[in-house]
């Protein structure tokens, strides 16, 4: 078992969230139970699910939840595009977002092979 709050892709997500959830603020009142809904709840399965996964006595139940989160930032990223396609959300601050969730994708995957070969 593991402090999940220790762990650096854990504290980058949790953050990402933060932000994510002050962006979707301004997003369209008719959007609340479809797009914004959905990017909440992608973005937030991250660090949810790196937090339940900590939380498990095997590396490889560790590494289903892992990858679970790996996922949802594969979702997260698609909804961040069709945000800013739709023009919810301007393109630079889309191109941040998008650059901070794959950073955090490829902290999943590195962390995740880590887990794979110990």
């Amino acid at each position: 078992m593991r402090d999940f709050k220790k762990l650096n892709v854990w504290e980058r997500s949790h953050k990402f969230v933060l932000n994510l959830y002050k962006v979707t603020k301004s997003f369209p009142k008719e959007e609340l139970y479809g797009i914004t809904s959905q990017l909440r709840r992608a973005v937030v399965s991250i660090p949810t699910n790196i937090a339940e996964g900590s939380g498990k006595q095997t590396e490889k139940e560790f590494a289903r939840y892992l990858s679970i989160a790996a996922g949802s930032t594969s979702e997260t990223e698609y909804l961040l595009i069709l945000s800013k396609d739709l023009e919810f959300i301007k393109e630079s601050v889309a191109t941040d977002l998008i650059t901070e969730i794959n950073e955090i994708k490829k902290m999943l995957n590195a962390f995740l092979i880590k887990i794979a070969n110990s």
